[in-house]
């Protein structure tokens, strides 16, 4: 069930695959979070172009975010990931791993660690 392709990035017009290889090895898209609709207007983009527009949009929705609205935030209710992303959900600060507030949105609630980007 091969459904790999070879696909142009949209944005920067560098070639890459894209698609499923097998049931158990699905594109490297599925590993963010589904953020973007579907849309006729652009083809794929590339794994580090997607990345950049996946960071933007985090960004845009949780300048947005307030402790109130953090209870009843959409990052929450999205399917869960199987992966944890650099700069996505994590970023590394003296070879140490610090939570973005998207991860923290995603988890729902506060783990009363005072995390430095809790948004609760």
């Amino acid at each position: 069930m091969n459904t790999s392709k070879t696909k142009v990035c949209s944005s920067c017009e560098s070639i890459f695959f894209c698609g499923d290889i097998s049931v158990e090895n699905k594109c490297w898209c599925n590993d963010f979070p589904p953020i973007f609709n579907v849309s006729d207007e652009g083809d794929c983009l590339c794994p580090n172009c997607f990345k950049e527009a996946c960071v933007d949009k985090i960004d845009a929705y949780v300048e947005t975010m307030t402790p109130t609205k953090a209870l009843q935030n959409k990052a929450v209710s999205l399917p869960k990931t199987e992966k944890l992303i650099e700069d996505i959900d994590y970023y590394i600060e003296n070879n140490k791993y610090v939570f973005t507030t998207w991860f923290h949105l995603k988890r729902g609630s506060c783990c009363e660690n005072n995390c430095r980007h809790c948004p609760y």
